[in-house]
């Protein structure tokens, strides 16, 4: 490394202020006030960033952009090269606007009680499935209040919900000492409503969530029937979203399926941004164990990796939890991870057919497609044979993929009783016993809706 000697510096400052003039201000602050020039050589230059998942969204996102600027601002075919510091380290920052930008503290401070510290944004996998979600709650964390107000994300379990809500509420806890992060389930939110009703403290209730600056709730789906929790969380709601406080609710459906919910709350949710959160790729489940590997401080064979990112398709707590098995054994028993053991340790898991990032909507919409109906046909009142078969059908995949009791099956199916469910499954588990086509067609049917459910 030869540092300023060579004179590139120059040439590294023109790029950045090119670029900087082809994106959002938010966007250059977002990627570009954490990143530093260290020095060059005659075929690099070399930057410094704060966090290896600063890196590789840099990379990912503007390698090629800087680097052909740089190869038009100097004549030479340089590289960029990274080092990981901290932000505290950087010596030469990117200027931002310091008006709306978080503060950078030398220390972190305490962690927030109510959230866990390792969930933050460089603990989280970016992919294509949840880039979008990612990237918004990335924007609210460093200026919170100003857009994207309320943000609701909604997907299936295990897929990072509730690690991405807390990144938001970890990164404004650290960087904004100055305002008062509030984070609570919905469960919880709803015990403490009770509770202050009976011990007659709504004025302490009231002062603790109205006065947040950002108020984080989690799955709000379990406030369905719950009429005065969802009277008061109205309120709330308002109150913030005319003081301009940050709001973000999570949830494991779009909120316009959440058929025990008031039309107004619900209205209020979607008044802002809804982004959702699909079940991770191949390459995203590898990059996800890889990271996993890393902060556990484990060796495992890319093979083993690879094999337990083809069959482990669900969700990210499934990969962490196949990923968590591997690391006790070879812990336990002092061995080596090998593919062979590895396929042994993992059988039940590859072989376990529930699969709970799989939607009640995608099957039915699925077997409706198969038998040329409508999802409304299924969960209607008709009881023609050519309409009752698919629907008891449908029920039956449901009970055999998924981990929804028959009570949550029957409501999704028109409102229809548990005994209900319970009777369409005995009828197509008989018919199968004397109907040897059924079989591969139900496997057929589930088969492309595991699909469909991991893209």
């Amino acid at each position: 490394m030869e540092g300023d000697t060579l004179g590139y510096s120059l040439f590294w400052d023109e790029a950045i202020n090119q670029l900087r003039s082809e994106i959002s201000e938010q966007e250059f602050s977002m990627w570009f006030s954490g990143m530093s020039y260290v020095g060059c050589n005659e075929e690099a230059i070399t930057v410094s960033v704060p966090s290896y998942f600063y890196r590789d969204q840099v990379k990912q996102r503007y390698l090629t952009r800087i680097e052909e600027k740089l190869q038009e601002l100097s004549g030479r075919n340089f590289s960029l090269d990274f080092e990981i510091r901290p932000a505290r380290q950087s010596e030469k920052p990117v200027p931002t606007q310091p008006t709306t930008q978080p503060k950078q503290n030398a220390k972190r401070g305490k962690p927030h009680p109510e959230l866990r510290p390792e969930y933050t944004f460089e603990n989280f996998v970016i992919g294509e499935n949840n880039s979008f979600a990612a990237n918004a709650a990335m924007a609210i964390a460093r200026n919170p209040g100003t857009g994207y107000n309320p943000c609701l994300v909604y997907g299936g379990v295990g897929l990072g919900k509730t690690h991405l809500v807390q990144s938001i509420g970890n990164s404004v806890h650290h960087e904004f000492r100055d305002l008062k992060v509030v984070y609570v389930t919905a469960e919880n939110f709803t015990n403490e409503f009770i509770r202050s009703i009976r011990e007659k403290k709504m004025h302490q209730f009231k002062n603790k969530y109205r006065y947040a600056d950002v108020l984080l709730i989690d799955d709000i789906h379990f406030l369905q029937k719950k009429t005065e929790t969802q009277e008061e969380l109205f309120h709330t709601f308002n109150a913030l979203y005319d003081a301009n406080k940050q709001m973000v609710f999570t949830c494991d459906r779009p909120v316009s399926e959440l058929r025990e919910l008031a039309d107004r709350l619900r209205s209020r949710f979607e008044r802002g941004l809804n982004v959702d959160l699909q079940p991770p790729s191949y390459e995203t489940r590898f990059a996800i164990l890889k990271k996993k590997m890393e902060a556990a401080g484990v060796q495992i064979p890319e093979e083993v990796i690879s094999l337990i990112s083809a069959n482990v398709t669900t969700n990210v707590r499934d990969l962490e939890s196949a990923l968590t098995k591997l690391i006790a054994y070879a812990e336990l028993v002092n061995k080596n991870i090998t593919l062979d053991i590895a396929k042994q340790q993992l059988k039940d898991v590859f072989s376990n057919p529930k699969q709970s990032n799989i939607s009640i909507d995608l099957i039915q919409r699925q077997v409706a497609e198969y038998f040329g109906l409508s999802t409304n046909d299924l969960k209607g009142k008709k009881r023609t044979q050519v309409i009752t078969f698919p629907r008891q059908l449908a029920m039956y995949i449901t009970r055999e993929i998924t981990e929804y009791s028959t009570t949550e099956v029957g409501l999704e199916f028109g409102g229809r009783d548990h005994t209900t469910v319970m009777h369409a499954c005995q009828r197509i588990e008989s018919r199968m016993r004397t109907d040897a086509t059924l079989e591969p067609t139900i496997q057929n049917i589930i088969r492309t809706i595991k699909e469909k459910s991991a893209r």
